[in-house]
């Protein structure tokens, strides 16, 4: 069977299952007891090894199987969820992405799995079952039928009956019996629980669900069904299947009160034992059914019914980008046909044209969202990160994520990841303290870490903040002067920022984590070839923030125009600080360069002319555009202005690529191709 035509599908998919898994073992491992968690993780573990094993790709099959094996003891009480345990399931998330990743790139390189299932194995055949449910069960289930049971109830499947019970569902035990010629076992079995399902939960079945999937069972299936109906009306029902011989319903009984009473004594015993410091108690979760969900959204939203569900496509990226492209040329099309249409002055085509610029708008508007991804993308990868660094530095930290549906350019979103992992990383190992430390302070020993992001007019704010200790001005300067910078006349803003200079690190300790003094090098360069910026604010003993400001889109900008000798060039107006009139008095040099003076400040001066190597004629009239990259300050000479435009960038393609004094080029509406400055390069 060929399946390289699902290949990219089960790529994309595998990749989503398993931030998925990530983010619920992150849940599961601060709240143990969540059942609904608990199913989501199997249900998802499940579905990788499925996909695996119909791609062929037997390796990921059989790792997820034997994880599956430590989730399944999960489900069953026999294991509890415990860091060490949870440590272990994240290694082997990261060895199938890395295998998976692997299959994405065309490596043939194989990932070595045997320690990683030596491990899951060790854990799975720990023996850590606890008998208190079985010794209950047996105790409380005094009207046990004649019929051998085959499921076990255990703790586990207590709990949930136990909620049911509070909920005013019931807990019904169902044997059925298939006709011996029944073709399709399998095919019968999903009719079962799809009807049963209808009417509540199946929340346990033998055969497994698997083995079932694999016609591996006889003709006879056991189920525990949470539902409303009573056992009358569940015989009734399976019996409509076709293909049924017999069905047996009986109501499980478990007399609550003894169950509590049976549990406390069982407990105290096992207390004894110092068991309890291992098993936190059970509490309460609300169980609903399907039946409820449906019920609870139709009750709460009238509208519900006639409600469709989100649904979404893939797209490829290139296809998005050539989108955009033909957009902006209609766009240009447009504004030409607008500037005929007026020399004509025929009302008819311009009353057409007025609707077709309408539409060319919302048409442009619309690809532009289309573009945009919520920070969430990004951001869902930095909670499992936190937690390993806090295992890793045995710190307790909090870390809070806030506006992840803030939305960015797909181009942003690609780049912006990497700065976020080294200030987290840097909030982590520099900013929050020990436990010891801060306990000596008076703080929580718990630190907190918070990521937030909102859009602020055209820009993204995305912030990193710490409760930590703050940066110390006094050991940065030492730091700055042991390494030659001259921090005479700096403010203590200026000193925080030396921070991001190349090479610069405080940690006097190289490590996995940092202090090798390119990490925050990486950020300021990142974020101002994105057009941004990046601010720290700090206070000693009570934390730091650092403050990325960056563009929403980097396909349509607003741009000033401007005139060099025959020339017209765009600079974003994100750059641009202030214009001025240029003044013979004003230009100083400095070794051997030009400054100009403007408000006690000296700023360093480019003529874009010499720069660009553009001719021009002496002019009177002349301007400085002042441009601002992060906290670098310049002023560009240019001719004259021609105004402010939203421009469409487009890409210089392969034959220009080397000049890196542009990042691309517009066309403007009366056709002329109009190439876009690169501030950052310039500078």
């Amino acid at each position: 069977m060929d399946t390289s035509q699902y290949l990219s599908m089960f790529l994309e998919e595998s990749m989503d299952n398993l931030q998925t898994l990530n983010e619920s073992l992150l849940d599961l491992e601060q709240k143990p007891d969540d059942i609904d968690k608990l199913n989501e993780i199997f249900r998802v573990a499940h579905t990788i090894k499925g996909m695996a094993a119909t791609m062929g790709f037997s390796d990921i099959a059989e790792l997820t199987h034997k994880m599956e094996d430590v989730l399944s003891k999960f489900r069953e009480g026999e294991l509890k969820v415990t860091q060490n345990v949870v440590t272990v399931l994240f290694d082997c998330l990261d060895t199938l992405e890395r295998m998976v990743n692997n299959i994405s790139e065309g490596v043939e390189e194989k990932v070595e799995i045997e320690n990683i299932m030596k491990d899951l194995h060790d854990i799975s055949t720990n023996e850590q079952q606890d008998s208190v449910a079985v010794d209950i069960l047996e105790e409380v289930s005094e009207n046990k039928s004649s019929s051998d049971y085959v499921i076990d109830i255990n703790e586990y499947d207590m709990n949930v009956i136990k909620q049911a019970h509070e909920k005013g569902y019931k807990a019904i035990r169902v044997f059925i019996s298939l006709n011996e010629n029944t073709l399709l076992k399998s095919a019968r079995a999903f009719l079962i629980f799809k009807e049963l399902e209808e009417h509540g939960e199946v929340i346990k079945s033998y055969p497994s669900t698997e083995d079932i999937e694999n016609e591996n069972f006889d003709f006879s299936i056991e189920l525990i069904v949470i539902t409303t109906l009573n056992a009358e009306e569940i015989e009734k029902l399976v019996k409509n299947i076709s293909e049924v011989d017999k069905v047996s319903a009986e109501e499980v009984e478990l007399r609550i009160e003894k169950v509590n009473e049976i549990a406390t004594t069982k407990y105290e015993s096992v207390a004894k034992a110092e068991v309890n410091e291992k098993s936190k108690p059970l509490t309460p979760k609300s169980i609903v059914t399907n039946k409820e969900k449906v019920e609870e959204k139709k009750s709460n939203n009238p509208s519900a019914q006639t409600k469709k569900v989100h649904q979404s496509v893939r797209v490829d990226l290139e296809r998005l980008d050539k989108l955009m492209n033909m957009v902006s040329e209609l766009v240009i099309h447009r504004t030409r046909l607008e500037q005929i249409s007026t020399s004509y002055r025929a009302q008819e085509l311009n009353e057409t044209l007025e609707q077709v610029a309408r539409t060319t708008s919302d048409l442009q508007d619309l690809v532009m969202k289309i573009r945009m991804l919520p920070l969430e993308v990004v951001f869902n990868r930095f909670p499992r990160m936190i937690r390993d660094l806090s295992v890793e530095l045995n710190k307790e930290i909090n870390f809070i994520v806030e506006g992840q549906d803030t939305e960015l350019d797909r181009t942003v979103i690609d780049e912006i990841g990497e700065p976020l992992i080294h200030l987290l990383r840097n909030a982590a190992d520099h900013g929050v303290e020990s436990k010891e430390d801060r306990a000596k302070s008076g703080k929580d020993p718990v630190g907190t870490i918070r990521l937030s992001a909102y859009q602020e007019g055209t820009k993204a704010v995305i912030k990193v903040e710490d409760d930590g200790n703050g940066i110390d001005v006094e050991k940065v300067r030492r730091k700055a002067e042991k390494v030659g910078i001259n921090t005479e006349g700096m403010t203590e803003n200026d000193i925080k920022n030396l921070i991001f200079s190349q090479g610069f690190s405080t940690n006097e300790v190289v490590t996995d984590i940092s202090g090798r003094g390119v990490g925050m090098d990486v950020v300021k360069t990142k974020i101002s070839a994105l057009g941004g910026t990046v601010d720290v604010v700090s206070e000693i003993g009570k934390g730091s923030s650092f403050i990325i400001r960056l563009p929403l889109t980097l396909q349509i900008i607003q741009a000033l125009l401007v005139k060099v000798g025959e020339e017209t060039l765009a600079i974003s107006l994100g750059f641009i600080d202030r214009v001025i009139d240029y003044k013979e008095d004003r230009i100083k040099k400095t070794n051997g360069r030009e400054v100009i003076v403007y408000r006690e400040n000296v700023i360093p001066l480019i003529r874009l002319n010499e720069t660009l190597q553009i001719d021009t004629s002496k002019k009177d009239k002349n301007f400085i555009i002042i441009v601002k990259v992060g906290d670098k300050v310049v002023g560009l000479l240019v001719d004259s202005l021609l105004g402010q435009q939203e421009i469409v960038i487009k890409p210089l393609g392969k034959t220009l690529e080397g000049l890196n004094e542009y990042i691309g080029a517009t066309i403007l509406g009366n056709g002329l191709v109009t190439l876009i400055l690169d501030v950052g390069a310039l500078i």
